[in-house]
């Protein structure tokens, strides 16, 4: 507990991972978010978790993140906690599209970062 806040993490090599909810939150699910969510990111980073990679690689992590969140105004929805499942879906999402995976990926990043930089400010 820090403040009212439930937060749990998980460090890997120089990476740290957080998953944070209100301290009305279980914390068993904050927990499997966070281990669903660290355990595809080593599969895509080919367990090399280093900062390097992953910001080479931050496309595939925000994709992950997406799979796992559902980000709604003011609200945060646990879609998936199953590594696997994450892993298919992200993946079902590198093959979809008409444009290249880099552009697609790189577009969704920007988009994800704009809202929350604008939630951050506005909240």
């Amino acid at each position: 507990m820090f403040d009212s806040y439930i937060i749990v993490y998980k460090f890997i090599q120089n990476l740290h991972f957080f998953v944070t909810g209100g301290d009305d939150e279980n914390e068993l699910i904050l927990a499997s978010v966070l281990q669903g969510f660290s355990e595809a990111v080593d599969h895509f980073l080919r367990n090399k978790v280093h900062k390097k990679a992953a910001l080479e690689n931050l496309d595939l992590i925000f994709l992950c993140l997406d799979e796992v969140i559902l980000h709604e105004w003011l609200c945060r929805i646990v879609l998936e906690t199953d590594a696997k499942a994450i892993l298919e879906k992200v993946s079902g999402h590198t093959l979809e599209g008409s444009g290249s995976l880099t552009e697609q990926t790189i577009s969704n990043a920007l988009a994800t970062a704009r809202e929350h930089f604008a939630r951050s400010i506005f909240s």
